[in-house]
């Protein structure tokens, strides 16, 4: 399946590769559609034509390069899209997400059309199709009991919001925490800051049902910001004081500004949501050298995919930590428009796209 800039996608017929020796072929059984695809596939973030994109999927193995090792065929994976060489310099301080040991973009041999001519393997791994062609250090385990769509999610709207709060920011217990923009991502920075012992759990959106739903999650607060005015909301629930963490998880780059001045002196601001390339945020470097402010950058949530899918797959199986409920419908992939046009809209929290009938997946 490929795609121009804006146009809709089509469903097609293309080549994919066997696996190198450090990769792996997986038969995708769910691909959720995450913002990132959205904004790539509008263009606002540059890219190569033509791709396929989808990058949050869980499958099958279903075959192996030759020297894979700890992973088998038949395995139950989740596949990201951190591709790490596991020898850098970032990798060997425990950052796969900030790998330089493997080529930025890569893989794109792996996929071509009829006529041999490559195709783009968007954003490492081309998901939007039901196989695909990955490097090793892009997958993670998970048992057969965890139903792939809800596995799915695992491979970036939780590793990047639930990350976020506890690899990032350290979010610390008793702590106040404001989140804004409460979709996919912003839902696993409000269930990350439950978990992690947050007193007070801010949610911020202009979708008063978002809000419901973000209390549902653990948020404590929810602040409508519509109107203008969450941020007086914030400093009046924590006294004046102001928030000790604000994450902001959309990608618009005025909310970094709103989000800066909701914090407290001493406070962490935490940029997850990425807005379109060459957005500018205007910030007062004398209240953040005099308030001591952090301002930090979430790259996927600063996670390490095989080890912390696998803890949050143990918090899944206690009850603890909420993927089925992230799930808002679940679409054929012969109607993958439509849940690229419900998600583009804000109407779904994670639409997500399941390949043929399987058990592998819950309906």
């Amino acid at each position: 399946m490929c795609h121009s800039f804006g146009s809709p996608l089509v469903i097609e017929q293309l080549a994919i590769r066997p696996p190198g020796d450090e990769e792996l072929m997986v038969r995708l059984y769910a691909c959720a559609i995450c913002h990132s695809d959205i904004a790539y596939m509008s263009g606002a973030w540059g890219g190569t034509l033509p791709a396929v994109y989808g990058h949050e999927a869980a499958g099958v193995v279903e075959e192996v390069g030759g020297t894979v090792s700890g992973i088998s065929v038949g395995d139950h994976v989740v596949v990201t899209l951190i591709r790490a060489c596991g020898r850098c310099q970032r990798c060997a301080q425990g950052r796969p997400t900030l790998c330089e040991g493997l080529p930025a973009g890569g893989g794109d041999e792996v996929l071509s059309t009829s006529d041999g001519s490559p195709v783009h393997q968007g954003m490492r791994v081309g998901a939007f199709a039901e196989l695909v062609t990955v490097h090793l250090s892009q997958v993670a385990v998970v048992g057969p009991d965890v139903p792939l769509d809800s596995a799915s999610l695992l491979a970036c709207g939780v590793l990047t919001g639930f990350g976020a709060v506890v690899n990032t920011a350290d979010v610390q217990p008793g702590s106040s925490v404001v989140v804004i923009g409460t979709g996919g991502v912003g839902l696993n920075c409000v269930q990350g800051a439950a978990l992690a012992g947050a007193e007070q759990i801010m949610a911020v959106d202009i979708v008063a049902a978002k809000l419901a739903v973000a209390r549902a999650f653990g948020a404590t607060h929810g602040f409508d910001a519509s109107t203008g005015g969450a941020g007086d909301a914030v400093r009046e629930a924590t006294s004046g004081r102001g928030a000790d963490y604000v994450f902001v998880a959309a990608g618009v780059a005025s909310l970094v500004e709103e989000g800066a001045a909701m914090l407290r002196r001493g406070g962490t601001l935490v940029i997850v949501g990425m807005p379109p390339t060459g957005a500018i945020v205007s910030l007062d470097p004398v209240s953040i050298a005099d308030g001591s402010l952090r301002i930090l950058g979430s790259k996927m949530g600063n996670s390490r995919p095989q080890e912390d899918i696998a803890k949050l797959v143990g918090l899944y199986g206690s009850g603890r930590l909420k993927l089925d409920e992230l799930i808002s419908e679940r679409f054929e992939l012969a109607h993958i428009n439509e849940a690229i046009d419900s998600a583009r809209r804000g109407e779904q929290l994670r639409p997500v796209v399941v390949f043929g009938e399987s058990r592998h997946v819950a309906r």
